[in-house]
């Protein structure tokens, strides 16, 4: 017999009653039935129930077990009581009963239990991961997460693509986010960087004739912290085509993600037509560049209905050059409740209150106050026959802009009895992201939002420049990169016009991929970055090496990233990135389990050259 199992706590069933076996793994559960000892031994594939009583050859070493002891046991497979049988496990209708045992590894007091649903707090999760990530949830979302590389790896195979791996020491080379930096010995003073994408070296793999790469690439950038970002590092699939237009990217990696969340995502739907949406018509319409659409709210402009309005506040605004109002439809939030509920999410957020109107059947109190006469005189007309109730719209805002106006704005955002709409005013940029937040809230508050679906929307026609208000100075406010919507001809015009072959996949309100169809025509790059204040030098030295590749014959190409540990967190139903990482940092970019960073020793430092210099206080 094999030294520690002939079988995995997942293989016993009935047709192993009578049988001798050996099993490994770690002590999940003791239960104590007055003077008979049961234990669900755990390993990676399942859990089997073993026993013992005062009959077996080492009881006495058994009670000595504790949770999370690594054991090595040897018994004979017994059939369970029927009455006994659990069909929730696949070794539910046998139990083994232990005739010898070995303690493999004894546990100490355990800071964090393994069995049940606990929670601690997350630095104790991360300073003994090796003991979070025995628990069943944390085993299923890596189980997952291979389950969906390998499945992510044939996909990309079957569809002709080769897998290259790219340098993971390289040159220092911004693209929106910090380098880790990291010193050269053989080169006193200087440094390389770690990669924040293979994004040169993957358009040098198409300069040099490749035509289809793809890889599953870690990538590192120092960035701060977010719930769906790691502060560190991360996976992407990474791939790149050459001889391609954008719609050709779309077709490429569509089927690979719709498969993906098709054999993980738990029979939820999932979208087939992915909606093509403008950078601007997302931030109008969801005040966000990666929507959730499974929300069904979509916001719309109605400054028309305040300009010269009662309503000072909006009226003035609207008086300034750039500013707009915008309406988020509540369906079914008609409520005075609802409405002061959301006022005081807007003051969380910073704001003074929302505006809103609410649309309801006219009640006598609302007549008796609109005519001046007493309730009692209301409802007698009411009974005669002299006033019917109708609709009308309520709250403060309803009352300053007057009827007229309010069921415009009615007719507009298609709403009725039972209905609110929400309204933000200002310079788009200063409140688009409020009010995405507030679409979000109102679209989950309302039960509007379909939980149970993975909701997929390209958005596309990023603008590659913006101008600074103050000081009028034009810089690049997406992937300087991507290719000019209409090459040359498009940068001699209005640089804030110019939109860049560049996209992003949103999914249930996250980014998903990224990518764009390459700039590859030197001169084109060139003047670009001129419009942006970058010299044709400054490019050289920045982006040389693929700047210089350029020059010898580059085919067209783009390509994109999908974000691994974006699509396990949403197909595990994670809150969180560090849910579906093997071994994460936590919020500081501290792993606090193996002590980084620390500080290096002195010898180290002289053979870098380096010195540390102390931080004032």
């Amino acid at each position: 017999m094999h030294a520690y199992r002939s079988h995995s706590c997942a293989e016993l069933n009935k047709d192993n009653v009578g049988e001798n076996v050996r099993l490994s793994g770690w002590v999940h559960r003791i239960r104590d039935h007055g003077g008979l000892l049961f234990i669900d031994l755990r390993d990676h594939y399942g859990i089997t129930q073993v026993m013992a009583d005062p009959d077996s050859p080492v009881f006495k070493d058994i009670e000595k077990v504790r949770s999370e002891w690594c054991i090595r046991i040897d018994g004979n497979v017994m059939a369970r009581d029927e009455s006994l049988v659990n069909d929730k496990l696949p070794t539910g209708e046998i139990e083994v009963f232990i005739r010898d045992i070995e303690v493999l590894g004894a546990a100490n007091e355990l800071p964090l239990m393994v069995f049940g649903d606990q929670e601690y707090p997350e630095d104790t999760r991360l300073k003994y991961r090796y003991l979070d990530l025995r628990r069943e949830k944390m085993q299923d979302n890596m189980k997952l997460r291979s389950d969906v590389v390998s499945s992510m790896r044939k996909r990309m195979w079957d569809k002709g693509f080769r897998e290259f791996q790219t340098p993971i020491i390289t040159a220092s080379s911004p693209e929106g986010a910090r380098d880790f930096l990291v010193p050269s010995r053989l080169h006193p003073g200087k440094f390389y960087a770690l990669p924040q994408a293979p994004q040169q070296f993957k358009q040098l793999i198409m300069v040099s004739g490749y035509d289809k790469y793809f890889q599953i690439a870690p990538c590192f950038r120092d960035e701060d912290p977010r719930a769906d970002r790691s502060p560190t590092d991360f996976y992407q699939l990474d791939l790149e085509m050459s001889f391609v237009e954008q719609q050709d990217v779309f077709d490429t990696i569509q089927p690979v993600i719709t498969g993906i969340f098709e054999e993980f995502g738990k029979g939820r739907k999932v979208d087939q037509t992915w909606e093509q949406i403008s950078y601007r018509d997302a931030a109008l319409w969801y005040g966000s560049d990666k929507p959730d659409l499974r929300n069904p709210i979509k916001m719309q402009v109605v400054s028309e209905h305040f300009k010269d309005s009662g309503f000072a506040i909006f009226a003035k605004l609207l008086e300034q050059e750039g500013t707009e109002v915008r309406a988020i439809p509540a369906p079914t939030g008609g409520g005075r409740k609802f409405c002061d509920r959301m006022n005081v999410f807007a003051q969380k957020e910073g704001l003074p209150g929302m505006g809103y109107i609410f649309w309801r059947k006219q009640s006598a109190d609302s007549i008796a106050q609109e005519r001046g006469i007493t309730v009692k005189e209301v409802n007698a007309l009411i009974k005669s026959g002299e006033i019917v109730l109708g609709d009308e719209a309520a709250g403060p805002l309803a009352k300053n802009i007057g009827p007229e106006r309010t069921e415009a704005i009615r007719q507009q955002l298609g709403l009725g009895v039972g209905d609110a709409a929400f309204f933000l005013g200002g310079k788009p940029k200063a409140f688009e992201s409020v009010a995405g937040k507030a679409r979000q809230v109102i679209g989950d508050e309302l039960g509007l939002t379909d939980t149970n679906r993975f909701a997929f929307a390209w958005i596309v026609d990023f603008p590659i420049y913006e101008r600074d208000e103050e000081t009028g100075k034009v810089d690049f406010e997406h992937n300087p990169f991507s290719m000019p919507q209409g090459g040359m001809a498009a940068l001699d015009g209005d640089p804030e016009d110019v939109l860049g072959y560049q996209y992003d996949l949103a999914c249930n309100g996250y980014e998903l991929v990224s990518g764009a169809i390459r700039n590859h025509r030197p001169e084109i790059m060139f003047k670009a970055f001129e419009i942006a204040g970058y010299g044709k030098d400054e490019v050289e030295k920045r982006f040389g090496g693929m700047v210089n590749a350029f020059q010898y014959g580059a085919p067209p190409h783009g390509g994109c990233a999908a974000g691994v540990d974006r699509i396990v967190m949403l197909l595990a139903d994670a809150d969180n990135l560090r849910d579906v990482i093997m071994f994460p940092m936590n919020q500081r970019a501290e792993d606090v389990m193996m002590g980084a960073p620390n500080l290096p020793m002195n010898e180290q430092l002289r053979e870098l050259s380096l010195r540390v210099v102390p931080q004032e206080s």
